[in-house]
């Protein structure tokens, strides 16, 4: 009498297993990426459709589009002011007040470098500082 076996040996890979793994590793990946902070400038930007300002602004440092610097202080009108002597007259007006912020107006169309002095400045001093923006609501 012959007997048939009934169970095939089959040739193939179950794929399940290598996409548990995959996935596994894609989540590791996406969460280690998150959790890692690379040294950038945090700015703490203003809403661009809110009509909201900041409560204590002790000074405004505009820069126009030829890369002249101005202070303002309050309401007061904006003095024209040297590149190297901004540091200065922004540490001068902290330490009358140390709690407020400065606002910082940029045009669009300077280089990127100009921005980046001011916020060097107050990054070393501890300054709060936010940066102006258009409003975009109608």
């Amino acid at each position: 009498m012959a007997l048939k076996r009934r169970n095939k040996v089959e040739a193939s890979f179950s794929m399940s297993s290598m996409t548990d793994i995959i996935f596994l590793l894609l989540i590791f990946f996406v969460i280690s990426s998150t959790m890692s902070s690379p040294n950038d400038i945090k700015i703490n930007l203003p809403q661009s459709k809110a009509s909201t300002t900041t409560k204590q602004v002790i000074a405004k440092v505009s820069i126009d589009k030829d890369g002249n610097y101005f202070i303002a202080v309050g309401s007061d009108q904006p003095v024209a002011i040297a590149a190297e002597a901004l540091e200065a007259q922004i540490m001068s007006l902290v330490a009358k007040d140390s709690s407020t912020y400065i606002a910082l107006h940029a045009d669009q169309e300077i280089a990127y470098k100009e921005v980046v002095k001011v916020l060097d400045i107050a990054n070393q001093h501890k300054l709060k500082l936010v940066i102006a923006t258009k409003s975009t609501a109608k």
